[in-house]
């Protein structure tokens, strides 16, 4: 079930973000929308997925920065790339997030050692 909301949130905020990028959208907040869509499409990101994810975060300003240079459309396409990338980040932070805390978990469990698992526990 959440990764069929994590699906839905990153398809609202692809179709938010190309929307807004073309259409002054004043009734609502935008990149707080976008920053929330993203969160919440962050718990189906897998960690497969989570490297490229991350290169785009890094690489959509640049790219948005060089679609300016295309008369009469680059600065929609910029604030698209930018709108995504809000996005992105957003997706990127919960799973970064996600990550710590089964790292965290690992590491205290391995400091539990083998006599506080539940097989164990059973003998």
């Amino acid at each position: 079930m959440l990764m069929k909301i994590g699906g839905l949130a990153r398809a609202l905020a692809i179709i938010l973000a190309i929307v807004a990028g073309f259409v002054a959208l004043n009734m609502m907040n935008v990149p707080l929308t976008l920053i929330v869509l993203g969160l919440i499409a962050g718990v189906a990101l897998t960690d497969e997925r989570m490297v490229v994810n991350v290169a785009l975060v890094i690489a959509l300003p640049i790219i948005g920065t060089a679609l300016t240079q295309l008369p009469a459309i680059g600065a929609q396409l910029n604030a698209v790339a930018l709108n995504l990338q809000m996005a992105m980040a957003g997706a990127v932070a919960t799973a970064m997030a996600i990550r710590m805390y089964h790292l965290v978990m690992e590491g205290v469990m391995g400091l539990m050692g083998p006599a506080a698992t539940p097989a164990a526990a059973a003998r």
